[in-house]
Formats: C-alpha cells, structure tokens, sequence
C-alpha cells in the first residue's frame, strides 16, 4: 500500500463530501473514489473480522449472506471452507465494490459465490431461509440497522449462526460486565465516522443480545491508521436464532 494510496483513501475518509438523495447514492459517491484501493487500508483499521470468520462454522451445503460484504474479501478468510457452502452471497450498495466482488469471485474460480446489489433490510436469496448471516463493519452504514437485524431474525433458520464485528460506544451506564467508554471518547468517535456517514451505536449490542441467543461477545480497541495515540473501540458478537 502507497503513501499516495493511502491519502487518497483518507481524503474520501475525511474530506471529499458524500452526495446523494438516498443511502445507496450516498453509498456509491463515498467508496466509487476509493473502491481500488479499500481492502488494503481496511485491513489496517477494521480488525476482528478474521477471528469472527473463523469462529463460525460453516455449515455442509449451507447457505451464507454477507450484509455489506462490499469487495468480497471476507470470503478470503473462509480459505477451502467455502466450497462446503451450497451458496455465499455478498450483499451490497455499492456498485463498485461489488465489482471487485466479481474480479475476486472469479481469480479464485468461486461457482458458489454471488455478488448483489442489494439492500440488508429487503434482500431474500432463492433459498428464502440461510444458515449464516454476517455483518462486518456495515451496520453502523445501515439507517435502519434494527431493520437489517429483524429482517436477520426472519432469514434465519432455526439455530442459525449470525455474527457482526463493527465499531461501537458504550451506554452511558452500560450493563454490568460492559466496557464503560467516558463521554469524551463517545462523543470523539460520533463526531469522527459521522463525517462518513458511519453511526457507532451503543444499542447495537444490547439489541442483538435481546434478539438473538448470544455465543461469543467481546470488547477490543484497535489502533487508527496515521492516528498514532487513538484507538476505537470494536466489537465482536456471535448468536445463534432461537428455535
């Protein structure tokens, strides 16, 4: 990754303005400057998304949508496991990433993978029910993401895997056991992705833990690239449909 690949995925970041009369416009103005260049400086800033991939058994002949899959790269870490899945669909807004979607789909000879321009609070595949339902760093992009979680619970099957990993504050007073996050860290880290249209939620975690059966929660920081004493905090949560 180059300095000048680098500064230009910052600039989309932080400076360049995200134009559009809806989400998905939104969308595509924000990562269509960026889409080249956008596993590689991802891969320095959203972490967890290995550890939550390999936790989640893939099931034989499933079916597995990834809710904002964007460029498709998470489907890297599933390595030769992908092949067990009947089907792997990476939903997305954005045209553009899903076209690098498709350039990895097809250097890696994927047949069971398919690339959709879709929306997480509407999509349902042929199969009508899944067996895996990932969200990595998209719900905080989703408007309506209590929509996308509800509409989860109805595409599940019954014992279903869901699994997110994104960025998040805590409560004011979050529940005993939780992380505690100061107002000044809530309030620096709403101000600093509201620029990109990303919504770090405190109720993301409640209401998934409220919705589905939880099997794995945990709280981290991770470093900012080219912010050397910043750290955000992240999430990672794994949950099973009840039934």
């Amino acid at each position: 990754m180059s300095l000048v690949s680098d500064l230009k995925v910052l600039y989309s970041l932080t400076l360049a303005p995200v134009k559009g009369k809806d989400h998905a416009e939104r969308m595509e103005g924000f990562y269509s400057r960026q889409a080249d260049d956008y596993d590689s400086f991802r891969d320095r800033l959203l972490k967890g998304r290995r550890d939550i991939f390999h936790a989640i058994k893939i099931p034989k002949d499933g079916v597995w949508i990834d809710f904002g899959g964007g460029t498709g790269s998470n489907m890297e870490y599933l390595g030769s496991g992908i092949d067990l899945l009947k089907k792997f669909y990476v939903v997305d807004l954005s045209p553009s990433l899903l076209n690098v979607a498709r350039q990895r789909t097809e250097e890696h000879g994927w047949t069971n993978v398919e690339a959709v321009l879709g929306d997480a609070t509407r999509f349902v595949p042929a199969e009508e029910q899944v067996d895996v339902i990932t969200f990595s760093y998209s719900l905080t992009m989703i408007p309506n993401w209590f929509a996308a979680l509800d509409h989860a619970l109805r595409l599940l099957k019954p014992g279903g895997t869901i699994a997110v990993v994104d960025f998040y504050v805590s409560r004011k007073s979050p529940d005993e056991g939780m992380v505690f996050h100061p107002w000044w860290s809530r309030a620096f880290w709403r101000t600093w992705f509201d620029f990109d249209h990303v919504f770090p939620s405190p109720d993301h975690v409640p209401y998934l833990q409220h919705r589905f059966e939880p099997l794995m929660f945990r709280e981290y920081r991770a470093k900012v690239p080219y912010l050397p004493f910043a750290r955000v905090p992240y999430y990672v949560f794994m949950g099973r449909m009840p039934g």
